[in-house]
């Protein structure tokens, strides 16, 4: 499928060092998108990614840029407007570890710090690529999580802020549809890898916790970043050019 070929511009996508940005990068370039991605601290892997998708025969581009730092935003959304153009898809997949905690032991301070990195990060790049988008008819996707809908003990610092997420993305979904412009979520479940992979390596899933999770999911299975990455790209084209303002879990049946 080449879903995004002879589409003006470029995808942007934040958070393309992490196991569901990378994957997002490479099924855009796949499907015949130019790809710009944000990183935090992951330079080696950017540099990986991008040499990978460009012998891959794609065009990467990659940046470190402080999503809560407007003006870092702004100057870097002109700055790729200038070098492709435009701007047709923005995929929102940044976001730092969260650890699972009961909520009776996060401070006022730990969850601030989660909201600001989360919410404040989203809507700082959404708005500064906003105008592009509506030049293109251009989409937004954010991946946030499927504990918005059902939630799992210890996961208020991930579920809470995303939840926020989701529904700015309702409101801009709402607001920007008179310029074309169509908003959308992806929740991913259980994974095999991203922060999924990340939380068993800390201990904070340890394989109690794991065979529960995996008794949770009708599929008795969990996903993969690649998963995650279909249901963006779906999103984002063309092919769901009737959909805005909802959110596709990605988690085996979890939220039945």
């Amino acid at each position: 499928m080449r879903d995004f070929e002879g589409r003006p511009g470029v995808a942007l996508v934040t958070g393309g060092t992490g196991g569901i940005g990378a994957s997002v990068c490479r099924h855009l370039a796949r499907r015949g998108s130019a790809v710009a991605f944000t990183y935090r601290s992951n330079s080696t892997g950017a540099e990986a990614l991008t040499a990978e998708i460009a012998e891959q025969g794609g065009t990467a581009a990659a940046e470190r840029v402080a999503l809560t730092d407007a003006d870092a935003v702004r100057a870097y959304v002109e700055s790729i407007l200038e070098r492709f153009g435009a701007i047709h898809t923005l995929v929102h997949a940044a976001g730092p570890h969260v650890p699972m905690i009961h909520l009776s032991r996060v401070s006022p301070e730990q969850l601030a710090d989660q909201l600001h990195a989360d919410v404040s990060g989203f809507f700082t790049i959404a708005a500064a690529a906003l105008p592009a988008l509506r030049e293109t008819r251009g989409s937004i996707v954010a991946v946030t999580t499927a504990a918005t809908r059902r939630y799992p003990v210890r996961d208020g610092l991930s579920a809470g802020p995303k939840g926020a997420v989701e529904a700015l993305a309702r409101g801009l979904a709402a607001e920007e549809g008179r310029f074309g412009v169509r908003v959308n979520c992806v929740g991913p479940g259980m994974l095999t890898d991203g922060m999924s992979a990340r939380l068993q390596a800390s201990g904070d899933l340890d394989q109690r916790a794991l065979d529960v999770a995996m008794g949770n999911i009708p599929l008795r299975t969990f996903g993969s970043a690649d998963d995650v990455a279909e249901a963006v790209c779906f999103l984002a084209s063309d092919r769901a050019r009737f959909v805005t303002g909802q959110k596709l879990d990605v988690d085996g049946g979890y939220g039945v």
